[in-house]
């Protein structure tokens, strides 16, 4: 009797424990879901909601001064902007600025790294000046390189007539406006880069360049089998988020060029702009915005399929 008693007290003690375990677990998972319910209504308010509305928007003639005169017009958005030079204008400027800027700033990003990764007295120093600009406006930081591109009174245009370099026009020329741009995104945007990479190689075991140093390998040697193997996720992370942040340019020539000249530094971003907001025209707009996602998705799985491959 004392037995069976034991075994029920046992069975009865295991039961509740279970249901602790169940009633915990289930706590958890309601708790879980409270906090990332913030971030998911931002990201179905923000983000899914909008483009909805824009691939609807997309068949419609839709002008923002007027939302009650809304009229379905069917794909005729999309026909117009597949004979739209400036589409295709807008398009180029778009793909020649990330093809450039990509490679570059990442380039310059790991150099950085490397550099200020070495013991150096002033290592601090040289982290807070390649960083600054990125915590900077970048309207701020627009603004301050229409000056130095002045082609009158413009500090890179002193420095070049010192050297006995003619003064080149920069913004004002269809020629260089674009690479100007490039170069000023690149010294700003770098010292975010780097510190993802330096980050990266931190994380490298120093044993495999103390082994490698016994070995007999360089410097050079090591920074090709030791560093950037061991970077290849950091590498990959820097080149996914670099290409998105170049597809998505519009602050530089908006500020700078407003397109101009010639239309030479016009990206989609700005064109979607100017199109929805200075026209009017939020049915076009939409369907170029459309497009443009489509673009960025198709980059974006390339470029990863690419890395994985390599």
């Amino acid at each position: 009797m004392q037995s069976l008693s034991t075994q029920v007290q046992m069975e009865t003690n295991k039961n509740a424990k279970i249901a602790s375990i169940g009633y915990q677990k289930r706590r958890e998972s309601i708790m879980g879901y409270a906090f990332i319910l913030p971030a998911v209504f931002l990201l179905l308010f923000f983000l899914l909601l909008p483009f909805l509305l824009a691939v609807v928007f997309g068949f419609t003639k839709f002008n923002l001064l007027r939302p009650d005169q809304i009229k379905f017009i069917g794909l005729d958005n999309y026909i117009i902007l597949f004979k739209d030079k400036l589409f295709y204008k807008s398009l180029y400027n778009t793909l020649y600025f990330t093809v450039i800027v990509v490679p570059v700033q990442s380039a310059v990003a790991l150099m950085l790294a490397l550099l200020v990764n070495n013991q150096l007295k002033l290592r601090n120093v040289f982290r807070i000046a390649y960083f600054s600009p990125v915590i900077t406006s970048m309207t701020v930081i627009a603004i301050l390189w229409i000056s130095l591109y002045n082609p009158n009174e413009g500090l890179i245009n002193s420095a070049l007539h010192v050297l006995g370099i003619p003064k080149q026009p920069f913004l004002r020329s269809a020629d260089q406006a674009m690479n100007s741009i490039i170069f000023m995104s690149v010294w700003q945007a770098a010292g975010y880069q780097m510190m993802i990479f330096l980050a990266g190689l931190q994380s490298i075991p120093k044993d495999l360049y103390e082994a490698s140093a016994i070995d007999g390998a360089n410097r050079i040697q090591q920074l090709r089998y030791i560093t950037l193997p061991s970077l290849y996720n950091v590498t990959v992370f820097v080149l996914t988020i670099t290409t998105i942040q170049a597809v998505k340019l519009f602050t530089q020539p908006y500020v700078m060029t407003n397109g101009g000249p010639e239309n030479s530094t016009r990206t989609l971003a700005l064109l979607i702009y100017q199109q929805g907001f200075q026209f009017r025209n939020a049915g076009y707009a939409s369907a170029v915005s459309v497009i443009f996602f489509l673009i960025v998705v198709v980059i974006s799985f390339s470029m990863k399929k690419w890395l994985k491959d390599r």
